[in-house]
C-alpha cells in the first residue's frame, strides 16, 4: 500500500531526552551548586525511579496525590509541569530551585537527539510527496527542538496534545492531524513507539507501525522500514 501521509510521534520515535545522569549534571552546573560525581549518580537514579524526566522512564509508582494529575498530565501546559516537578519532589535535591530547573532543562534542544536515520527517512518522504505530521503528548512546544536539529523543513503540521486539550490514543488527536495533512486516515501510516497511546491511531482507520524506544546509539536505523512501508522503496 502507497500511503500518502506519516504520522510520527516524538519522544522515542524521532527524538530521545537524554540520560538523567546528564540532565541532572547540566542543571547542576547552570544553577552553581556543586554535588559529589557518586552523589549526582544516586540523584539522578532515584529521578529516574520517580519517572521525573519527561521522555524518560516511566514512574516506578505514581504517589496518590498526583495520580489524577498524572493520566491527564499531557492535556495543558501547567498539568504537565506539575505532573514533572512533582514526582521529582519525591526526590530531595540539594537546592528547592532545582525542581524547575530541571522540568525547564528537558524543553531545550539541547536536551534531546534525533535518532541517527530521522533526516534521511523523513527527508526521503518529503521528496516523494508523502505529508508528515507530528502527533505527540506533551506539555510544552517542541517546534524549537526540530528547528535546532534542522529537522522542522520536513514537518508539514505538529498536533500536540497540550495544544488541543486532548491525549493520544483519543482518536480526536489524530483526525485533527490527518486533517491539517489533508488525507483520508485510510492512507494514512502512524508510527510510533507507545502500543496504548499510539496504537489509538487505528481506531480512526489509520495503519500503525511501531519502534523500539531506546537510547539513539542502539536504534541507528529503527525508521528505515516506513520508507518501504511507505510504498517508497526497499525495505533496509
Amino acid at each position: 500500500m502507497t500511503f500518502k501521509g506519516v504520522l510520527f510521534d516524538f519522544s522515542g520515535t524521532l527524538f530521545r531526552i537524554e540520560s538523567a545522569g546528564s540532565w541532572l549534571r547540566a542543571v547542576l552546573d547552570e544553577a552553581g551548586v556543586a554535588v559529589p560525581p557518586d552523589e549526582v549518580r544516586r540523584y539522578a537514579m532515584r529521578l529516574a525511579v520517580a519517572g521525573a524526566l519527561p521522555g524518560g522512564s516511566s514512574p516506578e509508582r505514581v504517589p496518590p496525590h498526583l495520580a489524577g494529575l498524572w493520566a491527564t498530565r499531557d492535556e495543558s501546559a501547567g498539568r504537565h509541569r506539575a505532573a514533572y516537578t512533582g514526582l521529582a519532589r519525591q526526590v530531595e535535591l540539594p537546592s528547592p530551585v532545582l525542581y524547575d530547573a530541571l522540568y525547564d532543562r528537558h524543553m531545550t534542544p539541547n536536551a534531546w537527539r534525533p535518532y541517527a536515520d530521522a533526516a534521511e527517512v523523513l527527508g526521503t518522504l518529503r521528496r516523494e510527496g508523502i505529508g508528515i505530521a507530528v502527533v505527540s503528548n506533551i506539555g510544552w512546544d517542541l517546534r524549537p527542538v526540530f528547528r535546532a536539529h534542522g529537522l522542522d523543513a520536513f514537518v508539514d503540521a505538529y498536533v500536540l496534545s497540550y495544544e488541543h486539550g486532548i491525549q493520544k490514543p483519543d482518536a480526536r488527536l489524530f483526525r485533527a492531524a490527518c486533517e491539517q495533512l489533508g488525507q483520508d486516515p485510510h492512507d494514512v501510516l502512524m508510527v510510533g513507539d507507545d502500543r496504548e497511546a499510539d496504537g489509538g491511531a487505528a481506531e480512526l482507520g489509520c495503519s500503525v507501525h511501531f519502534v523500539d524506544h531506546l537510547p539513539v546509539e542502539e536504534r541507528p536505523s529503527g525508521l528505515r522500514p516506513v520508507i518501504a512501508l511507505a510504498g517508497r522503496g526497499p525495505l533496509r
